[in-house]
């Protein structure tokens, strides 16, 4: 089977894609689906200082650190980026995110506004930021309280802190509303897709464009 007949593989850099919104939109649900449908995606596992909750386990959903620990690793230069998040600070390690983009991995990353911005200042280009938005106030509300693992106080400091992060989301690539979730999801497999074959990523393209050339050169010789 020559390359007429079957799909060429092209060499690439992987990509981060970039999940963020307020707390109940959705993103760690869609997040989760898009890893079920491509197992070959890099979960950035972030550390974190906040309380596990019951339904997470350490080391898939965050590793949960202490303040000194988060500290120490915030300090030696250890993290992409850092952020302070209704009391607690989440970081993303900078080693396996690097490993797995020169490898032509893509990675997610499910994370808010603030550290979005700290990875644009170092790695812009490799990145697509897409923003979740729920469909209103009044919804975001009724998925917090049915998640069921948050206190009536922390609920209502994440409701005030969601118009903060909201005001953000002119600062990424896209933006997908999520009333209901398998448009949202189908929505979010299309960037992927789309992202992926960005030329820029394509390194494997020079190799092919050279051997064209040689190619028609023979041919009309």
């Amino acid at each position: 089977m020559n390359a007429t007949t079957a799909e060429i593989a092209i060499a690439r850099r992987g990509l981060m894609l970039v999940l963020s919104s307020p707390s109940g939109a959705g993103k760690s649900t869609l997040a989760q689906l898009l890893l079920k449908e491509h197992p070959e995606i890099h979960l950035s596992v972030s550390v974190t200082t906040r309380e596990r909750r019951p339904s997470e386990v350490d080391g898939i959903h965050y590793r949960f650190l202490t303040r000194e620990r988060f500290e120490r690793m915030r300090d030696s230069g250890d993290l992409l980026e850092w952020a302070e998040v209704h009391g607690n600070f989440y970081g993303t390690p900078r080693e396996p995110v690097e490993e797995a983009l020169q490898a032509g991995k893509d990675v997610l990353f499910d994370i808010d506004y603030q550290g979005t911005l700290q990875l644009y200042e170092k790695m812009r280009s490799d990145i697509v930021g897409v923003f979740i938005l729920p469909p209103s106030a009044f919804e975001l509300k009724t998925r917090l309280e049915r998640r069921a693992e948050d206190a009536s106080g922390v609920i209502e400091k994440r409701l005030k802190n969601a118009r903060t992060e909201i005001a953000h989301w002119q600062e990424y690539d896209y933006v997908l509303v999520n009333q209901d979730l398998d448009v949202t999801f189908h929505a979010l497999m299309n960037i992927l897709a789309a992202e992926r074959l960005r030329r820029e990523r394509q390194l494997g393209l020079t190799p092919i464009i050279e051997r064209l050339d040689q190619e028609l050169v023979a041919l009309t010789a």
